[in-house]
């Protein structure tokens, strides 16, 4: 295996994870801003805590759409 294919492939790997780490962060502001602006009247934790599947399948519904958008933007 030559040195430029494995250069390569770590620089590969670490712009993946860049990327992957900047669409957690988003999508976990995401869901925070959804929590603190949209829903005032509702608490998304104290609700889970409860045992609120609802609430729970919303909030990954949220964070599986932000990162189709990043995933989206990430792309061009």
């Amino acid at each position: 295996m030559s040195f430029e294919f494995f250069s390569a492939s770590i620089i590969n790997l670490l712009i993946n994870l860049s990327y992957t780490i900047i669409a957690l962060v988003v999508g976990v502001y995401g869901l925070i801003w959804v929590d603190k602006k949209l829903l005032k009247n509702i608490d998304i934790e104290q609700e889970m805590k409860n045992g609120n599947i609802a609430v729970a399948i919303f909030a990954s519904t949220i964070l599986l759409f932000v990162a189709i958008i990043v995933a989206f933007g990430f792309k061009g």
